[in-house]
């Protein structure tokens, strides 16, 4: 006689049970989501799906661009704060072992044979004199660069292909600094759709009926995504409520967010390397390379003058601009060369990371929110509306498998 009565009561308890694990599974898809996959998968353009993030990646590179960089420091600043005289050190260091092989090559695409049998004096009066101009040429070529970067540097091109390119660094900013925030997310579904399901429970014991099930899980669905995404940015303040004071989940974690967001973009974004390669191959290349020939023309012609009275009659018209476009082309060539060392890309980035900690530390939270906020606000109707369809479809299967 008591297998109904144990019957309905295990009926009951599914109530709560099944609008937890409701809350649960719409809250981890929604992460999911928002940040994969990585790449379209379906069938384009309307039959799929792509995470919102990566699908958004230039929407959401500007945004990074615009609300967080824009803040933390000017590009000339950032320049600036990677010790333009320790860079000019290191390239000297790099380059000055190999200047006799450079010239080597330059003097051969320019003058042929005709260098190779030039007295081993004279080459070696050319090897000394470019020497002795690499230490000008390297500080007043920094210098130029230092003074004009934003005429030389398209810093928005640059972090923006970066991140278009490399859509799972793009997740990475987001995923790796909000990691805590993520994981509430998810969680949090599991105990504010018990705790609607208990609401449900004690509705369904006053009024019986089996079209609560999918309401009630539509409810659950939308309430806890919404519920929770607002738990974690809001308040933007701290607020006393009785014995505790309360503030968003992000804003809280502020010095933890910012040492980890500055790691990544220190390391994968805003590195000495990328920024000169980006000068060299970026939209305002040509700029660059006719500010490096600029500061070459007068240093090869005070090689070519201390090679002496005899190297000065072979040369024929032209060959001074001809020696200068191929040294141009060459140092184009080697330009990257000087900061493939890890080692010293990796000084470099923790200079700018502490910098960009002091700032990101010190944001007003309205500024500081803009770090994880963008990647909710982007169809962010989507992912509530997608929690809300998930419960009504589990409260049909509530009626169907439990009280049916």
């Amino acid at each position: 006689m008591s297998l109904p009565f144990d019957l309905e009561i295990l009926k009951l308890a599914s109530i709560p049970v099944t609008a937890a694990l409701v809350g649960w599974i719409t809250n981890w898809l929604a992460i999911r989501m928002t940040f994969h996959p990585l790449r379209f998968l379906g069938i384009a353009p309307w039959l799929g799906w792509q995470g919102i993030v990566p699908r958004k990646a230039e929407k959401m590179a500007r945004i990074f661009v615009d609300s967080s960089m824009q803040r933390l420091g000017s590009v000339p600043e950032l320049f600036e704060g990677m010790e333009p005289e320790v860079i000019a050190r290191h390239v000297q260091q790099v380059l000055r072992p190999r200047l006799e092989h450079y010239t080597d090559d330059v003097m051969i695409a320019s003058k042929g044979e005709a260098w190779e049998r030039a007295p081993l004096a004279v080459r070696r009066r050319v090897y000394q004199a470019v020497d002795e101009q690499l230490p000008r040429l390297v500080q007043n070529t920094l210098a130029d660069v230092g003074e004009h970067l934003e005429s030389l540097l398209d810093f928005r091109h640059m972090v923006i292909t970066r991140l278009v390119q490399d859509r799972r660094l793009l997740n990475r900013l987001f995923l790796e600094s909000g990691a805590r925030e993520f994981r509430f997310l998810i969680d949090s579904g599991l105990y504010f759709g018990f705790l609607f399901g208990l609401v449900q429970l004690v509705t369904w014991l006053l009024v019986p009926g089996q079209w609560q099930l999918p309401i009630y899980g539509a409810v659950v669905g939308w309430a806890t995504n919404w519920l929770a995404l607002n738990l974690v940015f809001r308040p933007l303040e701290p607020r006393r409520v009785g014995p505790f004071v309360v503030q968003g989940l992000f804003l809280r974690r502020q010095k933890e967010v910012a040492a980890v967001w500055c790691a990544i973009v220190t390391r994968e974004i805003l590195t000495i390397r990328r920024f000169m390669s980006s000068m060299i191959t970026g939209p305002h290349g040509a700029r660059t390379r006719q500010t490096l020939l600029e500061h070459l023309e007068p240093v090869i012609q005070e090689a070519l003058a201390a090679a002496g009275p005899l190297a000065q009659l072979s040369l024929r018209a032209g060959d001074l601009q001809k020696i200068t476009r191929n040294f141009g082309r060459k140092a184009i060539e080697i330009s990257a060369d000087p900061f493939e060392d890890e080692r010293f890309n990796e000084e470099r980035s923790q200079v700018i990371e502490r910098m960009l900690r002091e700032r990101m530390e010190a944001m007003p939270p309205e500024q500081f929110q803009d770090l994880l906020r963008p990647c909710f606000k982007e169809d962010e109707w989507i992912l509530i509306l997608l929690g809300a369809l998930l419960g009504f479809l589990a409260g049909v299967a509530q009626i169907y498998f439990v009280f049916g």
